[in-house]
């Protein structure tokens, strides 16, 4: 059993999931080519906004005005929706404007679940069962799965989990899993993201927070360790195996 390896910064916030007594808001944007996204930026700026994420994409809705060509969607801190909307919609080729909610407020903290096909569907199972009795208790986690094999492949998939919004915990399914997993796991437990791995040969099983050896409960203490509804520290349990 190990406890070696960086302890999580608890104080590490997540700028996409609302806090106390912040406002968190979301605004969509449908523009043509004549509208300027950091013009938009700028003066969202100069209102007080703190922007968090920018997403752009083409407009796809069917009976889109033909000038209308891309989509901005905009999440920011300590500025209202209302007014957000007002000062987007006074940007030229800015054509229409609306609020929604933020996708932390929708989908909310997420459990990320790498590796073997057979042990990813076993740990979802067990991830969204518990994520399940949180939500309805007015939480907000999902499960995202990904199966996948090959040591690059995955350590590839375990660095990017730091880069994913609202991703607050990884969970490692698989049979062996070293060397440049092991590397990658570090890198992203030293940023402040949880690993949950299953018992396996390799490596990986040393450096992870939390080492189980049944699929079902890896996915479900996975969302005990970081929903707030439950009564379950990590920090507590760190380097020990089940």
């Amino acid at each position: 059993m190990s406890t070696s390896g960086p302890t999580r910064d608890t104080d590490i916030p997540d700028l996409s999931i609302p806090g106390g007594g912040s406002v968190l808001t979301a605004i969509e944007l449908r523009t043509t080519d004549a509208a300027d996204l950091v013009e938009i930026l700028v003066r969202l700026r100069e209102a007080g906004a703190d922007v968090v994420t920018i997403n752009s994409f083409p407009a796809t809705k069917k009976g889109e005005e033909d000038d209308i060509t891309r989509v901005f969607d905009i999440e920011l801190r300590d500025l209202d929706a209302v007014e957000a909307t007002r000062i987007a919609e006074s940007v030229p080729g800015v054509q229409a404007a609306g609020a929604r909610p933020t996708l932390g407020q929708i989908f909310g903290k997420r459990v990320i679940v790498v590796g073997g096909g057979a042990q990813v569907a076993q740990v979802a199972l067990g991830a969204v069962s518990e994520s399940d009795r949180h939500n309805l208790r007015g939480e907000r986690i999902s499960v995202d799965t990904m199966a996948l094999v090959g040591e690059d492949e995955i350590a590839a998939a375990v660095r990017a989990v730091a880069d994913l919004p609202r991703a607050h915990c990884l969970v490692l399914a698989g049979s062996l899993m070293g060397g440049e997993i092991t590397k990658a796991v570090r890198e992203l437990r030293e940023v402040g993201i949880p690993v949950v791995a299953l018992s396996m040969a390799g490596t990986v099983s040393a450096e992870a927070d939390l080492v189980v050896s049944d699929p079902v409960q890896a996915g479900t203490m996975a969302v005990m360790a970081i929903a707030d509804t439950a009564h379950f520290d990590l920090d507590k349990l760190r380097g020990r195996h089940y």
